[in-house]
């Protein structure tokens, strides 16, 4: 078995010394306060997020109306529990979960936007959701090693982020396919009703030869065919 860096006494003993710390240990490598900080503004992030998708969890309307809420209903409670944990790993780091009103909107990296209609409103939550990835992104970077579980815990919530950046898109390509830029194409055109020969007449000149019957041979085979039932019906007649 190998050998501690830090020889086993001496972890024992700090850590009855600082036991009033909780789960922060002196080899804690990034200052608390600003891990604090960032975290807390990733939790104000959320909580927007939460607040937006409710709303437009209750207001989304028209034809597309209940495929879209039940996305953003879906969203704000994965949200919710995005903030959740965040929230709980401020408290370990010995800070402050900031759930004042006046402060959130201040220090949340996303914004509040309503919307005037449903593309709006899955339009704004796309935006949020990559302004979100990306400074999640930078977070990840900045606890890096000195602060794997903070490190852990981010890359856990920009993937679920990444994941709801991917169905507003989709959702947003529903509801209007033709105002999306740069879309994927799920069809090639031959494969498209309307858009193919599928199902038309082909021409004989432009048919393969496979397709074409050769007149001589079906005429051959058709007087062989013949003769061979005249037989046939000779026969039966002699036994008769």
């Amino acid at each position: 078995m190998g050998q501690f860096l830090t020889d086993i006494k001496t972890i024992r003993e700090r850590a009855r010394r600082e036991i009033n710390e909780g789960p922060v240990t002196p080899d804690y490598g990034i200052d608390r306060e600003q891990a604090c900080k960032l975290l807390n503004e990733a939790l104000a992030t959320e909580i927007v997020c939460v607040l937006r998708y409710k709303f437009h969890y209750f207001m989304a309307s028209g034809i597309h109306k209940e495929g879209a809420a039940a996305e953003f209903l879906e969203h704000a409670n994965e949200e919710q529990m995005h903030a959740d944990r965040i929230a709980e790993r401020i408290k370990q780091l010995g800070g402050k979960p900031e759930m004042n009103p006046a402060i959130i909107s201040q220090r949340a990296h996303s914004e509040y936007v309503e919307g005037d209609s449903l593309v709006d409103m899955i339009k704004e939550n796309l935006v949020a959701e990559r302004i979100a990835i990306q400074t999640y992104r930078e977070m990840v970077r900045f606890f890096g090693d000195k602060d794997p579980t903070s490190r852990i815990l981010m890359e856990s919530i920009l993937a679920n982020e990444e994941e709801h950046a991917d169905d507003m898109a989709d959702l947003l390509f529903a509801v209007e396919p033709d105002n999306t830029d740069k879309t994927t194409k799920l069809y090639f055109t031959d494969e498209i009703p309307g858009e193919s020969n599928a199902g038309q007449q082909v021409d004989e000149v432009d048919a393969p030869d496979a397709q074409q019957p050769d007149a001589k041979k079906y005429a051959g085979k058709n007087a062989s065919a013949k003769k061979a039932t005249a037989a046939a019906g000779s026969k039966s007649a002699k036994k008769r």
